[in-house]
């Protein structure tokens, strides 16, 4: 099990095309237009702190796995599986989406494992960093073991 950050992941969404939104000039820029108004900036990518952040995100992440022929859990919409026969083996790959980062649970790897496929797509399409095995999830300790 393996955990993946996405970097800046908010920023990799993107807002609907009919969605205008405006904040408040950032600190350190001019708050006052030359005809004496109040300036604003037209946001044109989704920003952390924003309430419509999260959701862009997904809409951006959750149907590039749907592509990748991954099912979507229809108990949990983080949730999604795959599950192949590479070289006659059956293999499952189950993705846990938590706000960005994702949790990778596999059954193989290694050179042609659906796992590592997985990885090539997406270090060819997402900008992310392979934060290693996984030890906690959501305040819950995880210890592994080779034996069963």
């Amino acid at each position: 099990m393996r955990r993946w950050d996405f970097v800046a992941a908010y920023l990799q969404g993107e807002l609907e095309s009919d969605e205008v939104l405006y904040c408040q000039a950032p600190p350190g820029y001019a708050t006052l237009g030359p005809d004496g108004r109040p300036r604003v900036c037209r946001i044109e990518k989704p920003v952390y702190g924003m309430a419509q952040a999260g959701r862009r995100w997904q809409r951006s992440l959750f149907p590039w796995l749907l592509d990748f022929r991954f099912t979507q859990c229809k108990s949990d919409a983080c949730v999604f599986t795959k599950v192949a026969r590479v070289d006659g083996v059956e293999q499952r790959l189950t993705i846990g989406c938590y706000v960005d980062d994702l949790f990778t649970l596999y059954t193989h790897d290694g050179p042609r494992s659906l796992y590592e496929d997985f990885v090539a797509a997406l270090t060819s399409c997402w900008n992310v960093e392979d934060e290693g095995p996984v030890s906690d999830l959501l305040n819950v300790d995880i210890s592994t073991s080779d034996t069963h």
